[in-house]
């Protein structure tokens, strides 16, 4: 049970009981004072739908905010005096009803509105002649009756065609959603839904489209926000997709001049300018790009120059920005071909550039040793002009002599390169 009561205590007057009266008036309550007292009692009987008041204090010698749940309004003083109008609208999708479009406050001894607050709702049926709109289950949010039979007819410019933005559609078993190509129900039919599915398109080949909606008559209880929205917009009549810009900086190639289902567009760069985004974009069946502009952006480092094999490379900044340098050390035996420090230089036209190759490591080569000759009565192994780096001579004596000094000598890399030791003697 709901008592309103004209005071702050229990003992006030009630202005409302829903004992007597199921419902709160349209134009609302108002107190004679500063306070309202709400009492709401409920028993062990079972659930209800529950309450939602809304309260508003306003300055004797005016009128109070009006209100108007799914629109809006304008007000000539937003103070609301005598003498104030206020002209409502509706969200769309919505209806006015029940009410004047335009209110006024009256009566300086007992300032109030001429006219209760028009209310607006979403409809069973109707005609829609704008470039765009929203057709809603009738009384969306709130569930839908059983029963209903709806038809809503949606016309653009006769030189364009509809697209229909499914964005809800939630249907109890046994009702029905039809969307006819053309302005009656003799059209083809685009699509016949029932229950429960996602966000999906729709395209007419015509400007004009037919909907219509049939709820089970026989159906049980429906629940909050069980219905559907459907926004709806004029598209280009042929079958492109609408014209891509150019990009700042780059230009564009596409694979065929008309824009068709399937026709792919290219962005590139200018020199010095590096795409951020998808550099191809696909005309879909639903005549919309598959994704969102690139752009080039300016280039403010270098591409990573690599690596040299047989070498270490000591980098300045991992992201290679202007300025910075990355040297190249060879491994032990090999030696730099190039330079060992690369410089990322900005260069206008072309962007940053490295100020050299990337250099190699190649093998190290040495000047070989010269014969240290033969000792005396003595023979070498092998018996050679001269000996590359790092190779071994061996010596030994004939039958009868000793060898004083090492039997092995290595040619030690360098430059130039030189023996180990002297040769030995045989005695």
């Amino acid at each position: 049970r709901l008592i309103i009561r004209n005071g702050n205590n229990v003992e006030a007057p009630p202005v409302y009981d829903s004992y007597e009266v199921e419902y709160l008036p349209i134009e609302g309550l108002l107190s004679t004072g500063r306070h309202f007292f709400v009492e709401l009692t409920t028993d062990s009987s079972g659930a209800a739908a529950g309450m939602a008041l809304r309260y508003e204090a306003f300055e004797q010698g005016h009128c109070y905010e009006p209100f108007v749940k799914y629109g809006n309004f304008t007000a000539s003083n937003p103070r609301y005096p005598v003498g104030t109008t206020v002209e409502f609208s509706c969200d769309p999708g919505y209806t006015l009803e029940q009410g004047s479009t335009i209110i006024e406050c009256v009566d300086p001894n007992d300032p109030q509105w001429n006219e209760t607050e028009p209310a607006c709702r979403a409809v069973c049926s109707g005609e829609l002649t704008d470039v765009a709109g929203v057709v809603l289950s009738p009384n969306w949010p709130e569930a839908y009756g059983k029963g209903q039979d709806c038809i809503w007819g949606l016309h653009v410019e006769e030189d364009k065609r509809v697209m229909l933005d499914v964005r809800v559609l939630r249907l109890g078993t046994g009702d029905v959603l039809t969307f006819y190509d053309g302005d009656d129900l003799t059209a083809r039919i685009l699509g016949q839904y029932t229950g429960a599915r996602g966000r999906f398109k729709i395209y007419a080949s015509t400007a004009d489209v037919t909907v219509q909606f049939q709820s089970d008559p026989g159906a049980g209880a429906f629940t909050y926000r069980q219905g559907f929205v459907i926004h709806f917009s004029e598209v280009p009549r042929n079958d492109t997709c609408p014209e891509l810009p150019d990009i700042a900086n780059g230009w564009k190639t596409s694979s065929q001049p008309e824009l068709l289902h399937g026709t792919v567009v290219t962005y590139h760069c200018y020199p010095g300018f590096q795409l951020t985004g998808t550099d191809l974009l696909m005309c879909h069946w639903d005549l919309t790009w598959s994704g969102d502009l690139p752009s080039c952006e300016r280039v403010t480092s270098c591409r990573d120059p690599g690596d040299a094999e047989h070498s270490r490379r000591v980098v300045s900044s991992p992201k290679f920005p202007v300025g910075s340098t990355v040297q190249y050390v060879c491994d032990k035996g090999y030696v730099l071909a190039g330079a060992g420090t690369l410089t990322c230089h900005d260069r206008v036209a072309g962007g940053p550039k490295w100020s050299d190759r990337l250099p190699k490591c190649i093998p190290e080569t040495y000047e070989p040793c010269h014969n240290p000759g033969v000792p005396a009565g003595g023979r070498q192994s092998p018996e050679r002009r001269l000996y590359p780096a790092g190779a071994t001579l061996h010596f030994s004596c004939a039958a009868g002599r000793a060898l004083l000094g090492e039997g092995s000598l290595r040619c030690l890399p360098g430059h130039p390169s030189r023996w180990s030791g002297s040769p030995p003697i045989c005695k």
